[in-house]
């Protein structure tokens, strides 16, 4: 639909979107609540899967077990799918599902977010994703692997620091191959990224303000309101 206004921009009929990659232990799901509220916006993480797992009627527990997992999951007999009841309208591929299906699902409900609110996502390739889009802010956190070993046991209850560098060597493994295999870039690599942070250097809320800042320059049109 065209419009006669010679005010808008390009960017008129898009939505902002903050993508979050992140180390395992990193802080990367704290930083992304911490931005969303204090701009105002929508955090996707967890519910991500939700959306992607009923938009497509398949069982969340499959999207949950596959997420940012690289795997040559095909479809077996003992997986079923939901395929009525009207949920799939925009998703025609349920019934061949496979691991790559299940980015694929993922990637759908990351672009429709995109279209429709603004919103930070943390995590499933999101920056690439939405490579494209004209207005994404893409950012990677990182930490010194014993700043993120003290965060996971303490998210996790883990006690033992070798089981918890275990999770954290897998983790971080299965998120770098799910990234560099369904991107043409690497995960990690700051070229890939508008913003790169270091969490041990400066307190969650220190780094969203400047998150925040940032947008705030490189976007002054958006007008968004900071919430106190």
């Amino acid at each position: 639909m065209s419009k006669d206004n010679s005010n808008t921009t390009p960017t008129d009929d898009y939505k902002l979107v903050i993508t979050i990659g992140r180390q395992f232990g990193s802080g990367g799901r704290e930083l992304g609540k911490k931005i969303a509220d204090l701009l105002g916006i929508k955090y996707y993480d967890k519910e991500l899967l939700r959306q992607a797992a009923e938009q497509a009627g398949i069982d969340q527990q499959i999207v949950e077990n596959n997420d940012e997992h690289m795997q040559s999951f095909i479809s077996t007999p003992d997986i079923s799918f939901s395929l009525g009841g009207g949920n799939i309208s925009w998703y025609q591929n349920a019934s061949s599902i496979s691991g790559n299906s299940i980015h694929q699902v993922q990637s759908d409900v990351i672009q429709r977010l995109a279209m429709s609110e603004e919103c930070v996502i943390v995590g499933r390739a999101a920056n690439y994703v939405l490579r494209n889009h004209p207005l994404t802010v893409n950012i990677f956190v990182h930490a010194p692997v014993e700043s993120c070993l003290e965060r996971i046991m303490s998210r996790t209850g883990i006690t033992s620091r070798q089981k918890a560098e275990k999770l954290r060597q897998r983790t971080n493994r299965l998120r770098a191959n799910y990234y560099n295999f369904y991107t043409d870039k690497r995960w990690g690599d700051a070229s890939s990224y508008d913003l790169c942070f270091d969490t041990s250097r400066l307190s969650t809320d220190a780094i969203a303000q400047i998150v925040a800042h940032y947008v705030g320059l490189r976007f002054p049109h958006l007008k968004l309101q900071q919430v106190d």
